[in-house]
């Protein structure tokens, strides 16, 4: 198997003994948490995922609906992680992960897929794609023991909702009351996630995002999360093992960012993809297509040159995201007041 040509190109981390072909719609390796050192005794060992796929189905039962209290002192817990860890990227690409199964040709709930918390039994989180996110949730576990009526579902998406704006990105509209699944019968089967180097990534992003109910202005302010984060070879394939901008860290040091400040979250993604002046930085096939294919130019363009219109657009297409096949209770979902 080629790694590289099924490397999933949303977002990353890797367990050591556990190296995949995953990148990751918004970075390849995204363990970015100055703790790694102690989550590197994970293994992806029966023990590891059993951990979290038997506290999952115990708690299943009860976190079908969220409180609007613990959802908003669950924020603030999460807040404290970020700053403690810098674990922005890994988090952002959770909450990717379990809303990007979506199919819009599938209507029943669950088995259409997206943001129902089902990411976190053990048969998903073995999909090559999803490899490493043991790591970001057991940095979310203590929040999920303490605010027990907070759907794993709302968890992912306030974890990645929050990540980005405290990254400095701009404020997501979300909305939260996700249902969980209950069983791992309902996840999705594996391989409805991107990849980072298919022979045509245009079109591979269009098949993608598309079958999710995505515009191609929409796949372009996606990509822009690629601002965070860096991708390491020896768990996606991609990447350099470090540069000048990652040898020292925050977290784990070494890989290669797509961005000079990769716990900054703005447009600079697209401007260095435009320039591809600095050889420190990752460029993946399906990031150099948003300037080669003359529809997504259009949008990428304006991007690199508009840091407000991206944050707009990003916001948008983040909050489609995380509602993606979601069933909410009430139906109208729960708004956080700010």
């Amino acid at each position: 198997m080629n790694r590289k040509a099924n490397a999933s190109s949303w977002k990353f981390a890797s367990i050591k003994s556990y190296r995949a072909p995953a990148a990751c719609a918004a970075v390849a390796e995204q363990a970015s948490c100055s703790s790694l050192a102690d989550l590197t005794t994970i293994r992806a060992s029966s023990t590891a995922w059993s951990l979290i796929a038997s506290r999952g189905e115990v708690s299943a039962a009860v976190s079908s609906v969220s409180d609007p209290a613990q959802l908003r002192s669950a924020s603030d817990d999460i807040k404290e992680l970020l700053q403690k860890n810098h674990c922005h990227p890994i988090l952002v690409r959770l909450g990717w992960h379990d809303a990007g199964t979506y199919d819009k040709n599938i209507e029943g709930w669950p088995k259409r897929g997206g943001a129902n918390g089902s990411l976190r039994f053990d048969i998903e989180l073995k999909h090559a794609a999803n490899a490493g996110l043991v790591n970001a949730l057991k940095l979310l576990l203590p929040v999920k023991d303490k605010y027990s009526r907070v759907s794993y579902a709302d968890l992912f998406q306030l974890a990645s909702a929050t990540a980005i704006e405290e990254a400095g990105g701009p404020r997501i509209p979300m909305k939260y009351g996700r249902v969980d699944v209950s069983a791992p019968d309902q996840c999705p089967e594996e391989g409805r996630l991107p990849a980072a180097g298919p022979p045509s990534p245009a079109g591979h992003l269009r098949d993608v995002f598309y079958r999710m109910g995505f515009t191609d202005k929409e796949i372009v302010a996606l990509s822009g999360a690629h601002t965070l984060g860096r991708a390491r070879p020896d768990r996606s394939g991609w990447g350099k093992p470090e540069t000048k901008y990652t040898k020292d860290g925050p977290g784990s040091p070494g890989g290669q960012s797509w961005t000079v400040q990769w716990l900054k979250f703005d447009n600079s993604y697209f401007k260095d993809i435009k320039e591809r002046l600095d050889d420190n930085l990752l460029v993946l096939p399906t990031d150099a297509t948003l300037f080669e294919d003359p529809h997504f130019k259009i949008f990428a363009e304006k991007y690199a040159r508009d840091q407000g219109a991206f944050f707009k657009d990003y916001a948008e297409a983040h909050a489609k995201l995380s509602n993606l096949g979601a069933k909410f209770d009430p139906p109208e979902g729960i708004t956080l007041e700010a």
